[in-house]
Order: structure tokens, then C-alpha cells, then sequence
């Protein structure tokens, strides 16, 4: 017995101080692992933002470019001058009257919803009523999340 607690004054640990040690940092951990969970979430929600932000700010610049005339008429969609679909925001238009045939791109390439996670987004036309659910097709006016989620400060993602 001597013996044994020589072994144990000479700095080992016993199996007991192992546990305790062991179920403080699982407690440490569980209370961890809803913080990281909500730290993901925030950063989902802030590139959602910046997406919506980004492509509306596309849609807008497009139109803002067809009131003034640059883009030539068969570009365009009816009188609205917003774009027909997301992809011509992509793909570009030609301006009127420039012989070069160069494109001028408004997006790089239509952002993944981080919330869904595909590129499926909730489209609205311009004579879609502002809460509708179902896009017309007659052209791109807004743009909104597919998700029925909500964010951390209780509004719905698809709301914003």
C-alpha cells in the first residue's frame, strides 16, 4: 500500500480525476455545439442578404439601362424593361446601337441559395401582386427565397 501511494504523490493521475476531467469537458462541449450551430446560421443568413442584395441590384442596373435606351428592344420583355429570366442577366445583352456585338454582363452567375441550397429561387414579374407565390413569366421584377424557414430574429427568409 506504501507503494502505491508513493506512485500516486509522484504525480499520476487517478481513474477518478480522469472522469471528472473527461465529464467537464463534454459539459464544455454540449454547451459549445449550440453556439456553432447558431454561428452557421448567422453566416447562411448574411449570404443570403448579400445575394438578394447582389441580384437585385442586378435586376435594377438592368432596368435602369433599358429606361435610357441601351439595351435594343428585342432584349427586352414588353414595356416593364426588366429582364425575361435570370440568365439574361447572366448571359448579357447587347446595347443599342453597338456594332461590336460585345455583352454587358449584369451577374457573373446566378448565386446558390444558402438556405436551400440550390440556385431555385422564387421569381416575381412586374404584374405579380407583391406577395404571390407564383411568378407570371412575363419578366423578372424581384427575386425572393424558396425556403419557409425562419431567421434568428423571427421573420420568414422568403419575407425578406
Amino acid at each position: 500500500m506504501d507503494r502505491w501511494r508513493a506512485q500516486a504523490a509522484a504525480g499520476g493521475y487517478t481513474f477518478v480525476e480522469l472522469l471528472v476531467v473527461t465529464f467537464m469537458i463534454l459539459i464544455l462541449a454540449s454547451a459549445a455545439l449550440p453556439i456553432a450551430r447558431v454561428s452557421i446560421k448567422r453566416q447562411r443568413e448574411a449570404e443570403l442578404r448579400q445575394d438578394l442584395l447582389e441580384m437585385r441590384s442586378a435586376i435594377d442596373k438592368f432596368h435602369d439601362c433599358a429606361d435610357v435606351g441601351k439595351i435594343s428592344a428585342t432584349e427586352l420583355s414588353g414595356t416593364s424593361h426588366y429582364p425575361t429570366t435570370l440568365d439574361q442577366l447572366v448571359e448579357g445583352v447587347t446595347f443599342a446601337g453597338d456594332a461590336s456585338g460585345n455583352k454587358y454582363k449584369f451577374l457573373r452567375r446566378v448565386p446558390v441559395d444558402p438556405i436551400t441550397g440550390s440556385a431555385d429561387w422564387g421569381l416575381r414579374s412586374f404584374e405579380d401582386a407583391p406577395d404571390s407565390k407564383s411568378w407570371g413569366g412575363q419578366d423578372v421584377y424581384d427575386i425572393y427565397t424558396k425556403s419557409e424557414g425562419k431567421a434568428l430574429d423571427g421573420t420568414k427568409y422568403r419575407d425578406w
